[in-house]
């Protein structure tokens, strides 16, 4: 018993107890620590299991260091070497005991901090605002033969639709939450990326007009099921199924229905089932843009609008649609801009609200050079609906497009806020951070939301591969990236033609050559501005039939060499002039990179 008593009082003599309780608190302190802000600094969710195994198997090589050792004036010795009369083991034990209660405060503050702020949404992603978000997954195809996938996808995305109307609810964007879903992302990921509390998943088991959907409702911090339901019906009343399962979200995230979503989130969009049902599927197809998407997709908007007269969200669809078919799939731009603008204006006429229909209408203008005409209906559709992330794509394009580059990169910004895993968007957003000459914000957004995969991905990534001398690398993408946008000249002479751009002489006479055996493609007009002949660039641009405003306009104003003497010569004067890009900046505001020269010429303007 003796024995016991003298190693007890000598672990009290040399702190050693001391020691291990300020080892204990301050791993505690840490731990939750971790936890807390793990998620803000994205470590991975075995860092605080890893770091408490750690601090476990550290533990009994403390106790042995604080029993061999001993902290004096002159340094850390042994406890052997120091004389009984020297040993200030009992001030260190003072100072050991004011280091104990400061951890211990420590721990138990952020323990407080997790169980009463943490917990009620106001952490470092959420506020008390933001436990009222939610993204919407697409929903996975359960029909008996698994062929439904765009018409699952299209009900996912017709709730989301629904939920934007309910005042209050943060909702993701479409594109990022689909993508994030496409992706097997985890709930935490998701939650963390798109700045949401909840996420909406479900499925859609279709048999002829008969549907069930089934879906829960989780919570992203933890992947608690809050709520799931199963919902029956049929083609005829789906929108009565659609209404039902918005307001019961609502409810559960306790949101209090207001203005017109008292009466209905949903509306009655078409009597028409059928109609209905082709949309949807529809809907999804004109999202993915390339391959065969845009044929299929305008043939049952048709067969949609035959059905259902008077269904204006397939007319603005269909407007869409016929708006951005020659530039993916190649064809007859006039009898597309025909197309578009009357089925934009038959869903007008039905609903003169319709956002599409008018974004329709202006990227009509547009790709007719008609750059005044297209503010109007641009203005429109941004004020009837400022957050649909295809009307600030449209509207970003055209501005970048007219040389207004911060302008464009406000509008975009203003739809990554929402939407931040949108393709297009982050496409767009990397183009604009590269003609501003940050190379590493460029790669930076094209390296997010899966758009390096893409052909827009491919197309900025040409532009940095150059810029670093991998030629053969950046002659690839160029080819891959306008193969999938509506040119049809062959790979093999796409990448001749841009190794033109940066090789000898020899390799740009090929290119010309190239360019000029397929003069009526619509990408003829870019690539000759490539190859530094901007003369001929702008007059075969400006009397050819290309309706391909987007990409001759927006290299117009690139950081390379090529692009910046096609802006400074003199035929760009003339050009801009005639074709209404003056008349537009006299109205609008000018190009970031150019400025009015009044006393050369009442038209006249200089550009850097």
């Amino acid at each position: 018993m003796n024995m016991r008593v003298s190693f007890i009082a000598e672990l009290r003599r040399r702190n050693v107890l001391r020691a291990g309780v300020l080892y204990l608190g301050a791993a505690w302190a840490l731990a939750q620590g971790i936890a807390q802000l793990g998620p803000s600094l994205d470590a991975p969710d075995w860092s605080t299991r890893w770091f408490v195994i750690a601090a476990c198997i550290g533990f009994p090589f403390w106790l042995a260091f604080a029993w061999f050792y001993e902290f004096t004036p002159q340094g850390l010795k042994r406890e052997s070497e120091i004389p009984p009369g020297d040993s200030i083991a009992r001030t260190t034990g003072r100072k050991l005991d004011r280091a104990i209660i400061a951890v211990l405060a420590l721990a138990v503050v952020l323990l407080l901090t997790n169980t009463f702020v943490w917990h009620r949404g106001a952490g470092l992603h959420a506020g008390a605002a933001a436990a009222k978000s939610i993204a919407v997954l697409p929903f996975d195809d359960l029909s008996p033969g698994h062929d439904h996938g765009y018409f699952s996808a299209g009900m996912a995305e017709e709730l989301l639709n629904a939920l934007t109307r309910v005042q209050g609810l943060k909702v993701a964007g479409r594109a990022s939450s689909f993508y994030y879903g496409n992706h097997a992302a985890d709930l935490r990921t998701i939650g963390q990326s798109l700045d949401v509390a909840n996420v909406l998943e479900g499925s859609v088991r279709s048999q002829g007009d008969a549907v069930r959907i089934s879906v829960q409702l989780i919570r992203t911090a933890d992947g608690f099921e809050v709520w799931s339901q199963n919902y029956d019906g049929d083609m005829h009343d789906i929108f009565d199924v659609q209404e039902r399962i918005a307001r019961a979200i609502a409810d559960h995230l306790e949101i209090v229905l207001d203005g017109p979503a008292r009466t209905r989130l949903v509306p009655v969009a078409t009597t028409s089932g059928d109609a209905y049902s082709k949309f949807i599927t529809a809907q999804e197809l004109v999202n993915k843009r390339v391959g065969d998407s845009l044929p299929r997709a305008i043939a049952l908007l048709q067969e949609a609008t035959a059905l259902d007269p008077k269904f204006a969200r397939a007319w603005s669809k269909l407007a869409v649609a016929q708006a951005v078919l020659p530039q993916y799939v190649g064809g007859d731009w006039k009898a597309s801009w025909q197309a578009s603008d009357a089925a934009a204006q038959r869903a007008l006429a039905i609903d003169p609200e319709d956002a599409e229909a008018y974004a329709a209408l202006s990227y009509n203008q547009f790709s007719q050079r008609h750059y005044s005409a297209m503010v109007e209906p641009m203005g429109r559709a941004l004020a009837l609906d400022p957050k649909n992330p295809a009307v600030n794509y449209w509207a970003a394009n055209e501005l970048a497009a007219m040389g207004r580059t911060r302008s464009a990169e406000a509008r975009i910004d203003t739809a990554l806020a929402n939407d931040p895993a949108n393709a297009l968007l982050l496409f767009y957003k990397s183009m604009i951070r590269w003609r501003m000459g940050d190379q590493a914000g460029a790669l930076a957004y094209i390296h997010r939301g899966g758009v390096s995969d893409s052909p827009f991905g491919a197309l900025m990534l040409e532009f940095y591969d150059a810029a670093h001398g991998d030629m053969p690398a950046s002659a690839r993408d160029f080819a891959n990236s306008t193969a999938k946008m509506g040119t049809k000249i062959p790979g093999a002479d796409l990448q001749a033609i841009y190794l033109g751009t940066y090789g000898d002489a020899a390799q740009r006479r090929v290119a010309l050559d190239l360019v000029a055996a397929h003069a009526d493609d619509d990408w003829a007009p870019t690539m000759l501005l490539q190859l530094a002949e901007p003369a001929r660039a702008l007059d075969l641009f400006e009397h050819g039939r290309s309706g391909l405003s987007d990409a001759f306009l927006n290299w117009l104003w690139q950081p390379e060499p090529w692009s910046r003497e096609a802006r400074r010569g003199p035929a760009f004067q003339g050009f801009a002039q005639r074709v209404g890009m003056v008349d537009y900046w006299k109205r609008n505001g000018w190009p970031d990179l150019c400025k009015p020269t009044p006393a050369v010429g009442g038209d006249a303007f200089a550009c850097q």
